[in-house]
């Protein structure tokens, strides 16, 4: 597939942005992993040097992040070896990957999944940016990624991989009607009654335990040790998650002011081949908390096309300076649908390390599988 053979709005899929690879609007310091582009999006990967700052800051138009951090800089880590981000600092890291955009092609960012299960908050900044997360058309220069662990410590190292962008031409984002039509006829969430508003389809939590021997999720814990961000399935779950089971007839958790919790939706997602989907962060006139930082959904997720069965979201919440009591079926984030500008040669879970394809209520991928539910 050639990106100019590309017309149709949408988000460019795999082969894409290979092409954007080779045409140069993608440049990076060393080759692409082999695993690094994705149905629909590109990981980026952690350079070799971080520097912890004073504060998280957007450069603003007309200036470089380099020239803010010549002020904002407190010391300098070396993470060729490998270096421990503590909680509670804030990081910033020069991306390996470099863009050249055309002047037709914007990309967004996103935590990956296994980043925000970790409690990591990271966001992409670029040369004269004023938003987080935001690669405008035709922006030439370098990326950098804000990263603040708030549970847990973590390892990283030269070639880690915290986020994710996507890359879109055009508005491809369904309406309202086109959304209900989809649901229609491809059953995104298994609702009986879709609550389709503002661009999004509702998705509620499930505190029921019904499907998971009684666990309603996961608290995380306080002063536990570091996390290798590079190893899968090592660590044991409850020396780092307190596992809240349900008690009684009760279907409701009190949220505590400050702490992280792992719950999951209430309804199974499907993202047809033709699409791709990223959850929003819920209104938060609605409740003291916030749900999902990692966003993207890839086309093939939790569907039939791809070997799945529907999968539930995983939602990370957070609460804030309140106790708040969150209800079975409450809704606590909507997932936006936009159109793929071609269908990618490979979808999520076909032929490929998908680590939550067909996923309940599951844990980032360096935990061991969990049995105590």
């Amino acid at each position: 597939m050639r990106v100019a053979e590309v017309l149709k709005p949408g988000i460019l899929p795999a082969e894409a942005i290979s092409e954007l690879k080779a045409k140069g609007a993608i440049s990076c310091r060393h080759a692409l992993d082999s695993d690094q582009i994705q149905p629909a999006s590109l990981d980026l990967r952690l350079g070799r040097s971080a520097w912890r700052v004073r504060a998280s800051f957007l450069p603003g138009a007309g200036a470089s992040v380099k020239e803010r951090l010549d002020a904002l800089a407190l010391h300098k880590l070396d993470l060729t070896h490998g270096a421990v981000l503590e909680t509670g600092c804030v990081y910033l890291v020069e991306l390996f990957e470099r863009m050249k955009l055309p002047a037709d092609l914007a990309a967004a960012a996103n935590p990956k999944s296994s980043t925000g299960r970790l409690d990591v908050f990271v966001r992409v900044i670029t040369d004269g940016a004023r938003a987080f997360d935001t690669i405008p058309v035709g922006y030439h220069g370098p990326l950098y990624l804000e990263v603040s662990p708030r549970t847990f410590p973590i390892l990283v190292r030269t070639g880690s991989r915290l986020s994710q962008v996507r890359f879109r031409r055009g508005v491809a984002r369904l309406s309202d009607l086109e959304l209900l039509s989809l649901q229609a006829s491809d059953c995104l969430v298994d609702a009986a009654h879709p609550d389709v508003a503002a661009g999004g389809i509702a998705l509620g939590v499930d505190l029921s335990g019904d499907a998971l021997g009684g666990l309603q999720g996961f608290r995380a814990k306080k002063h536990t040790g570091v996390i290798d961000v590079d190893q899968s399935g090592v660590l044991d779950v409850e020396d780092f998650w307190e596992p809240i089971r349900l008690r009684g007839d009760g279907r409701s958790l009190v949220l505590d002011p400050d702490a992280f919790y792992i719950l999951a939706s209430r309804e199974a997602v499907h993202v047809p081949p033709d699409y791709a989907a990223e959850m929003v962060p819920f209104d938060p006139l609605v409740g003291e908390f916030r749900v999902h930082y990692a966003g993207f959904f890839d086309p093939g997720f939790g569907s039939a096309a791809a070997g799945g069965r529907g999968a539930r979201a995983v939602l990370e919440v957070r609460s804030r300076e309140v106790p708040f009591i969150l209800e079975d079926g409450q809704t606590v984030g909507r997932l936006v649908y936009e159109r793929m500008a071609a269908r990618p040669g490979t979808l999520y879970g076909a032929d490929m390390r998908s680590h939550y394809q067909g996923q309940g209520l599951k844990l980032s991928k360096h935990f061991r599988a969990f049995s105590g539910a």
